[in-house]
Order: structure tokens, then sequence, then C-alpha cells
């Protein structure tokens, strides 16, 4: 399967400003972990913006799907989206939208993905691939969508719906076949598309179908993801037998922990911030609730959010003492959520 078609689309929308941009941002995270505290050089070069909180499922580890949100819940309009890329394409290489919730939800998925294009900033999103019907997969390629992410999680349905609760793999893989066609018929080399396979216990003995499946439908590449799960200590249903598809590690007093070390560093935070539908940004995307609002993007400009005393305190707290943050406490940063085999 190709992985040169992704690179260069991404490739095709950086400008020397960016490349620099970027630069500084590395430099400046490697400089904070030798110094332990915060020092900022550049812009944000990546972000992910919610279109929607709300989904069509129920999945089990989701707050979207468990309807469970301590924080407002709605759709991102169109005015707020380009506001936020209006004061931000300059330094923005890359752009998730996707947060919470099915982003084929907000009716103004389609423009979100377009003024980005416009922008000359790359796109991709994840979906849960229900709402991929044919003219909306025609959409689809026809936004200029540079990356789309299709959850398969199952190859039949009773595994598939043991984590996608209250889905249809057959929506799924009718989506996918929808998606490759249009790009077919209107020689487009973009999205990408990957299959995203979240492996859990129930659906690990389907990871070689699931491979032949991504082969006969022609998508682009298919990538194995480990799953975050809340309650994991006591040990979980869910928790793949597969260690390699596992964050978590059985220790000798029978409990389960992360397998990756909790470093005093964090290179999400050092580059790329979330921004919920109603503007509030936030320091990544285990913030599900918003807890730490760095600033509100519908009032401020994203520039200088990022160089806030709020931002800085938060670095500062995580070049310290990382541990005591609890949005930190099931992160993977230092362990990659992508398996390839």
């Amino acid at each position: 399967m190709a992985h040169y078609l992704d690179k260069k689309n991404f490739l095709k929308k950086l400008t020397p400003y960016k490349v620099f941009n970027s630069a500084l941002l590395l430099a400046s995270f490697q400089l904070s972990k030798l110094l332990r505290r915060s020092v900022t050089w550049g812009l944000p070069d990546s972000v992910a913006i919610e279109p929607t909180t709300s989904c069509n499922l129920r999945c089990p580890e989701c707050p979207s799907g468990l309807r469970q949100f301590s924080r407002r819940t709605g759709n991102m309009k169109f005015d707020l989206f380009q506001k936020i890329i209006d004061n931000s394409y300059r330094h923005i290489s890359f752009l998730t939208l996707y947060f919470q919730g099915e982003p084929y939800i907000n009716p103004s998925f389609f423009d979100f993905v377009k003024y980005a294009n416009q922008k000359k900033i790359y796109t991709a999103t994840s979906t849960n691939a229900h709402f991929l019907g044919d003219d909306n997969a025609r959409k689809t390629v026809e936004s200029g969508l540079d990356r789309l992410i299709i959850s398969l999680d199952g190859i039949t349905q009773e595994i598939y719906e043991q984590y996608r609760i209250e889905g249809d793999v057959n929506k799924v893989i009718e989506g996918a076949k929808n998606v490759v066609k249009w790009k077919r018929k209107l020689k487009s080399s973009t999205p990408h598309i990957i299959f995203q396979f979240l492996v859990v216990k129930p659906n690990e003995h389907q990871i070689d179908l699931a491979k032949q499946l991504a082969k006969d439908i022609g998508v682009d590449e298919i990538k194995f993801k480990t799953a975050q799960i809340y309650n994991y200590k006591n040990g979980h249903p869910l928790i793949p037998t597969i260690d390699k598809y596992s964050r978590y590690k059985k220790t000798e007093q029978g409990t389960y922990e992360l397998k990756s070390k909790m470093g005093n560093h964090c290179w999400r935070l050092s580059h790329s911030p979330v921004i919920t539908w109603d503007g509030l940004m936030v320091p990544c995307c285990f913030d599900k609730d918003a807890k730490y609002r760095m600033g509100n993007a519908a009032q401020e400009d994203m520039s200088s959010i990022w160089k806030s005393n709020a931002y800085k305190t938060f670095r500062n707290n995580i070049h310290t003492s990382r541990a005591s943050i609890d949005i930190c406490t099931n992160c993977s940063e230092g362990l990659s959520v992508w398996k390839d085999d």
C-alpha cells in the first residue's frame, strides 16, 4: 500500500516560514527538556479543531459515546472556524478536524475542509464512516481533504459492535468503497485513506482479516492503534492479550500500568493545541472535558493564547511534575499508539 502520497501532499503545502517555525518548536522543546522549564519559540504548527461533540455511536471508552461531558456540547460555526484559520494559517501546517464526536455530523464540515485547503493547510479527519454514502463520498474527494482515517474495529458485525455500539460494519465497508470509487473516478490523489483498527481483546483475532479487507477495497494503508482504557489498573476486558497492541503491562502484583515511562516533558504540548467546537483552547487531546483552558480562540488569537501566562505555567508544571496532572496519567506520549506490521 502506498505511503508516499500522504507525504507528498503534505510537503506540497509547506512554506519556508512553516519549516522554520517547526524547527523553532523542536529546538525549544529540546531546550525545555534540558533546562526543565518552559522555553517557547515559534507558534503551533499543528492544531486539532473539534467540529462537533455529537456522535451516532455509543463506544464505551469515549465521552461522546457515553454522553458524559462536563463541558458544553454543540457544533462549531463556520465564522468561528474561519476566524481561527485566518489568524493562524501562516504557521499551521497540519489541521486535524476531529477531537470528540463524529465530524461529518457538522453540516459545515465540507466548508471547513475547503477553506483550510484554500489556505494551504494539510487537512485530516477521523470518522466512523456511517455518513459516507455516495454523495458524501464524492464531496469528501472534491473538498480536497488530504487524509481520511476510517475506524474499522472489526470485520464481522458480531465483533465490530462489541466496541462500536449501535454501529453497522457494513456501512463502514461500503463507505470506504465509495470514497475509493470517487477517488478513481475523479482521478484524485486525495484523500489518503487509512483504515484504523483499534485493537482490543474482542477483535485481536481479526487483524489478518482486516489487512486483507484493506487490500481488497484498495485503501492506502491500514494502521493498528492501541486502545486507551480509562480504568485499566485492575484489568479490563478490552485490554488485548497480544502484548504489542497494548498500552499496558501486568505487574507482579497482578495490576496493570502504562508501559511508557512518564517523563517530565511532552512534545504534543510543545507544538499542537486543541480547540473545542466553541473555541476553548486546551493543551492536548487527552483533555476531553476541557478542564485546562488556556484561553478562548473566539475572543483571542491563537498566538497570544500560546504565549500566555496560563500556557507558560502549565508547561512549567509538565517539566517539574507531569505525573501530578490528571490528564497525563493515561497518556501515550513516549509510546507509539500506531502499530505497523
